[in-house]
């Protein structure tokens, strides 16, 4: 079984910053992508940024430059560094990775989400 807990959501005023956090557990032999999506209140859900193994990133063009992804591989965490928060940055933001276990292929598993409100 695999298990990904996220971290870091709240309340922030636009213009201020948040990191989000997302780890996994379990029986994982390896780990390739990580990413980040969000989904707003009757809103499809949508990239935001992805990380391979490697460290090569893919930023949504809504939020380049101003967000940032991470990952520790010793951690099997991925992070994402936002700055200059907008009100339209508002929603859930789930993490996923594509981790191979003992049991077949590469799978994607996805967090619990966490909100993320912009507001002053």
């Amino acid at each position: 079984q695999v298990q990904l807990v996220e971290s870091g959501g709240g309340l922030v005023q636009p213009g201020g910053s948040l990191r989000l956090s997302c780890a996994a557990s379990g029986s994982i032999l390896h780990i390739s992508d990580m990413g980040w999506y969000r989904q707003a209140p009757g809103k499809q859900r949508d990239l935001v940024a992805r990380i391979t193994r490697g460290g090569s990133t893919n930023y949504a063009n809504s939020v380049n430059d101003r967000f940032t992804i991470s990952r520790d591989n010793a951690k099997n965490t991925v992070y994402l560094q936002m700055n200059g928060l907008k009100p339209e940055d508002t929603a859930v933001y789930y993490c996923y990775q594509s981790i191979l276990t003992g049991g077949g292929p590469f799978r994607d598993y996805w967090g619990q989400g966490t909100q993320v409100t912009v507001s002053s």
